[in-house]
């Protein structure tokens, strides 16, 4: 019998582009590490919030330089990461809360399905792959810093149009959906597998006390690991706990874990979405 699997924590937000691609480098390794990967839904409004932590888009050169960064790691971890078109009303102002409540509730009743759902749920937001893409401007990104700081509340980044080959059917491009509205949720949901009558009671559910207790909690949790942003991988290692924070330290954590790195699509891997 060989050695224990170790566990991996990954917190995450819809909302957060850069969660996706840490998740999607994550779940290729999952089976190729010896690791138990635990996804937890977390609200990165709440971590915001709790440390005091504020956008990069609020420095004009910062935010200037992310769009091109994001792009180009779109392409290098083959994640098709677009844009939103309404920038503003589906990320600044209408939030990630009911997506994960929702997500909460499928990793309490049907954990099996969180994955696929939550990719599912990124695929609504930031994968158009149609015409009229929002196009960041320098007078854009200059416009972003002044609005008022309650605005500010997710860690996300303006990100320029990709383009990449066709998805694949099992994958659907989004269509700049609201995943704040409860049908959207609910496509998504179907989409990924799930029946419509359990999507219909999980969405139910998820306005229950249980369900918003437990999100809390587990953002509360990688708040008091000391997150600031997302996402955040906590390694569970000989009894000590490691937060790396962001999608491109998955270099450090396979040395902390002792594999070996294949870079961010390894080759056991068919990784195009």
């Amino acid at each position: 019998m060989g050695p224990l699997p170790r566990t991996l924590e990954l917190f995450y937000d819809v909302l957060s582009p850069y969660s996706w691609l840490g998740f999607e480098i994550l779940c290729r390794y999952k089976n190729i590490w010896n690791i138990r990967l635990q996804l937890r839904p977390t609200l990165i409004a709440g971590i915001m919030k709790d440390s005091g932590n504020k956008p990069p888009a609020m420095l004009p050169r910062k935010a200037k330089y992310l769009t091109n960064d994001i792009q180009l790691l779109g392409q290098h971890i083959q994640v098709p990461i677009q844009f939103p078109k309404d920038f503003f009303s589906v990320i600044l102002e209408k939030g990630s809360l009911s997506a994960m409540r929702f997500l909460t509730a499928v990793n309490l009743e049907q954990p099996e399905m969180l994955e696929k759902v939550s990719r599912e749920l990124w695929m609504r937001v930031w994968s158009r792959v149609r015409a009229g893409l929002w196009e960041p401007t320098w007078e854009t990104l200059q416009d972003l810093v002044t609005l008022p700081s309650a605005h500010f509340r997710l860690l996300l980044l303006p990100i320029p149009p990709l383009t990449l080959p066709p998805l694949p059917a099992e994958c659907s491009p989004s269509q700049d959906e609201d995943i704040t509205e409860p049908q959207n949720i609910l496509a998504a949901a179907e989409k990924a597998g799930m029946s419509i009558e359990k999507a219909r009671a999980l969405l139910e559910k998820s306005s229950t006390p249980q369900v918003k207790n437990q999100l809390k909690e587990t953002t509360d949790a990688a708040c008091k690991y000391g997150a600031f942003g997302l996402p955040v991988t906590v390694a569970h290692l000989d009894g000590q706990t490691h937060m790396l924070f962001g999608s491109d330290r998955m270099e450090l954590l396979a040395h902390l874990l002792g594999e070996k790195w294949m870079g961010p699509v390894p080759p056991a891997v068919s990784a195009r979405l």
